[in-house]
């Protein structure tokens, strides 16, 4: 049996991405929150909630990345190019998140200075991931096998509205987590955040959803066309089912994991939709996943290295939720 290297590397990206939006969304999404909570100790437990986990969820963006530059050089070195910009800020967000989540514990005369840090850079990192998709969406112009677009060609209004998106979706599950990891004021406030930013993530998922299609004829027959449509129909109901789920998990205080999950569930299902546009394409309109991947040799040889890490990545990853499962303890401290 001859294994079909290129859509397997495909799917193990994809599957990256997604638990790298998934995992790291949480925790940009407190630091989108941490201004809305005031007092000292209400952002110490926030930052407590995910201390031990955020550093663990990033490795999945360095899996999808260093995935992507080993197995689909030609797609790496056109969206490179095309959307450096916007990338290399939400690298730099993400690296003054980081150093606040060390330094802020360590000081008192500059702890203001590292509690903006981890704001800003969790709001940059997260606007900028939502604009390179919407650059991505939007279509990449490739000529000679290279990226031949402009230095700007990323900023765009739907690029502005998939970052703006992507940054009250972020935030929502912020709040979600936050509902599941704490008690009493705390947990109550986000309730309530949770409800207001749903209402605003399900509209915008709808502005998202009706504006792709017309970016591409591609997308346009994929969604509108016989018989594809018996296949896209259902997304749009699964989408309200998971609102429905949302909206009802965030008036049940008996079951806070239900708010998380169906949030999760938005994501994913937006994920999939997204993957249903883009099929066979890496690079829309015209590069897709066959044309950009690296030869057999080179992909089979890759593909050892991945079946070792990914299970043992994944261990360590549900190894540590488990270990810091539970609420969080208000006195405890990240060092």
């Amino acid at each position: 049996m001859t294994l079909d290297l290129p859509l397997i590397w495909a799917g193990l990206i994809a599957f990256a991405v997604l638990a790298y939006v998934v995992l790291d969304g949480f925790d940009l999404g407190i630091g989108i929150l941490f201004p809305l909570f005031k007092k000292e100790r209400e952002r110490d437990v926030l930052m407590n909630s995910v201390a031990p986990v955020w550093d663990g969820n990033e490795t999945w963006l360095v899996l999808g990345g260093g995935g992507l530059l080993a197995a689909f050089p030609l797609a790496y070195a056109t969206i490179l190019p095309a959307l450096y910009a916007p990338l290399t800020v939400m690298l730099l967000g993400l690296v003054f998140r980081g150093v606040a989540f060390e330094f802020r514990w360590r000081t008192v005369r500059w702890k203001r200075v590292w509690d903006w840090s981890f704001t800003l850079g969790s709001l940059l990192a997260t606007f900028m991931q939502g604009i390179a998709l919407g650059g991505l969406i939007q279509g990449i112009k490739v000529a000679n096998r290279a990226y031949a677009g402009g230095w700007w060609d990323w900023l765009t209004p739907f690029s502005l509205l998939t970052g703006l998106s992507l940054v009250v979706g972020y935030a929502l599950l912020g709040a979600c987590w936050l509902v599941i990891k704490t008690e009493g004021e705390i947990q109550n406030r986000c309730y309530d955040l949770g409800r207001k930013l749903s209402v605003g993530l399900v509209l915008l998922i709808g502005l998202v959803s009706l504006w792709t299609p017309f970016l591409g004829e591609q997308f346009l027959q994929r969604w509108f066309t016989w018989p594809n449509i018996l296949l896209t129909a259902p997304m749009p109901l699964l989408v309200l089912l998971a609102a429905g789920s949302l909206w009802r998990g965030l008036h049940d205080y008996k079951r806070p994991l239900q708010p998380f999950l169906s949030a999760l569930a938005l994501f994913v299902l937006s994920y999939i939709g997204l993957g249903i546009s883009f099929w066979p394409l890496m690079v829309p309109p015209s590069l897709t996943f066959y044309d950009a991947a690296a030869p057999d040799v080179s992909l089979g040889f890759l593909l050892v290295g991945a079946v070792i890490l990914l299970p043992i990545i994944l261990a360590y990853t549900a190894y540590s939720y488990y270990v810091f499962r539970g609420k969080v303890d208000p006195d405890a401290h990240y060092h």
